[in-house]
């Protein structure tokens, strides 16, 4: 949240206990979930995901459901560590997965 406020996003942070719930909602497929996720401007993005694959998404506004960077990969935004590897984050478009770009 801290990250994303940074980076110019205004934030409104929801508590609950139905993860599964709303991801399912959502139609984020299993294999892609991870701790977070946000709904912004009609998209969902799940995971530690950069902010520079945010700020894509919004600027093509591709025809997907939303993205994800599944796991906690070190060194993603809100992660400990170093970067160990390039981060890929994945479009979800009715539960059909696609790489939407590498960081």
């Amino acid at each position: 949240m801290t990250y994303l406020q940074e980076n110019g996003f205004e934030v409104e942070s929801v508590l609950t206990e139905d993860f599964t719930g709303i991801k399912d909602s959502l139609g984020i497929p299993q294999d892609m979930q991870s701790c977070h996720t946000l709904e912004i401007d009609g998209y969902y993005v799940e995971g530690h995901v950069p902010v520079e694959a945010i700020s894509k998404l919004l600027e093509e506004r591709p025809p997907i459901d939303g993205i994800a960077l599944p796991g906690m990969p070190e060194g993603s935004p809100g992660m400990s560590g170093d970067k160990m590897e390039p981060f890929v984050i994945y479009s979800i478009a009715e539960g059909s997965i696609e790489e939407f770009m590498t960081l």
